[in-house]
């Protein structure tokens, strides 16, 4: 039997681990010269003035949130289809995230939803553009404009792609990326926040390590000195020369990487669509796809088995699936603190019943990719009505 074909794999090339051999060797580990570069050769690559290299998606998220001044008891919007950081940031301040609805066609914010939400305390909404496909934005951010809502997009999935031929990074106030070992460029951990507002970028950058007002990873160089003053309170959210050496590698490989997913998600479209009983996420024109994710739908009614049993028998024919995501609203801690019941958002509570995400990663071979589509065949084959 062939060996298990594992969710997601990152694609690191030699080129990127003598990069970072490289760094290990310098004497510099941390936060650097190379954090700088990858800095600004992100922001290039997605037309945004500033950015800032951090940890995580998470601590992008909470920091662009601190930066744009949210308080206790304020509230922010987020969409209950969407991993646990995009809502558990807003908590770190005492806010309260509203969770609100996605649509059946894409899984994104729906902008009716949100809308609709809006109350005399909203100070934020974060859209997920979810799998990779974006929101849609110029609705979203003309809401937020006209209600005097900020807002942070979470792009966890959604580099590289673009919104009617805006990349993403440039739609939002702030835009929160991760460089997640599943996603298409890794650092390990590791994230960004971009912006055009050179204040948050500022602001981001002295949270982001301890609050210190000078740039504190120059203490210890030749341009450095001992002295330095902490005016907030911050945090230790800095990306490594290590993780930023996987970065550029993974940076200059970014579209390459990207056309292997498309081409993947094009054999699995072509091959999967035929069998009648599945349903895909609608793909926009106007919109480019990063492709993060490729994600089914189990039609209603149209085999004797459920979402559960069928990445059961995925599983015990070797290939591994996911779920994205499990809606928060479902979760006990939203569920018990702010009284959400399962049918509250039910298009999340749809969707979640229902769907699965196949392996998609630019590593999968050729071979890996029959694999997976002779799996799902199978068990189709096996359990139609």
């Amino acid at each position: 039997m062939k060996p298990f074909l594992p969710f997601a794999l990152p694609d690191i090339h030699e080129s990127e681990i003598t990069a970072v051999a490289d760094v290990l060797r310098s004497g510099w580990i941390t936060t650097g010269a190379r954090t700088r570069e990858f800095e600004a050769a992100f922001a290039s690559a997605v037309s945004a003035p500033h950015a800032v290299m951090l940890n995580s998606c998470t601590a992008a998220l909470h920091l662009a949130l601190e930066a744009l001044g949210l308080q206790a008891g304020d509230e922010v919007v987020v969409p209950t289809l969407t991993f646990a950081a995009t809502a558990e940031v807003v908590r770190y301040f005492g806010a309260t995230p509203v969770l609100v609805d996605v649509r059946a066609s894409d899984h994104n914010l729906s902008p009716e939803a949100f809308e609709r939400a809006i109350g005399p305390r909203t100070r934020a909404v974060l859209p997920v553009h979810f799998a990779g496909v974006p929101c849609d934005m110029d609705e979203i951010v003309s809401i937020a404009r006209a209600k005097g809502v900020h807002v942070v997009d979470d792009a966890a999935h959604a580099f590289p792609c673009s919104y009617r031929g805006r990349p993403v990074g440039t739609l939002a106030d702030i835009t929160c990326f991760s460089f997640y070992a599943t996603k298409t460029i890794t650092t390990g951990e590791g994230g960004a926040a971009v912006t055009a507002n050179e204040e948050w970028a500022a602001r981001m950058r002295i949270m982001a390590l301890h609050g210190i007002s000078r740039d504190a990873w120059k203490r210890y160089t030749a341009e450095g000195s001992w002295y330095y003053e902490i005016v907030a309170p911050g945090y230790k959210y800095n990306l490594t020369d290590i993780a930023s050496a996987l970065g550029l590698g993974q940076l200059a490989r970014a579209h390459e990487m990207l056309a292997r997913r498309r081409a993947i998600a094009g054999v699995y479209d072509r091959a999967l669509a035929p069998l009648g009983v599945f349903e895909t996420l609608v793909q926009p024109a106007d919109r480019g796809n990063a492709h993060h994710l490729y994600v089914l739908k189990l039609a209603p009614g149209a085999l004797r088995i459920d979402r559960a049993a069928f990445l059961e028998e995925l599983k015990a024919l070797g290939i591994g699936a996911s779920v994205h995501f499990i809606p928060l609203h479902l979760h006990p801690y939203y569920r018990d603190t702010f009284g959400y019941t399962p049918d509250a958002l039910p298009v999340a509570r749809d969707v979640y019943e229902r769907c699965f995400s196949l392996p998609l990663y630019s590593r999968m071979t050729d071979d890996d990719v029959a694999r997976v589509v002779e799996a799902v065949v199978d068990v189709v084959a096996r359990n139609r009505r």
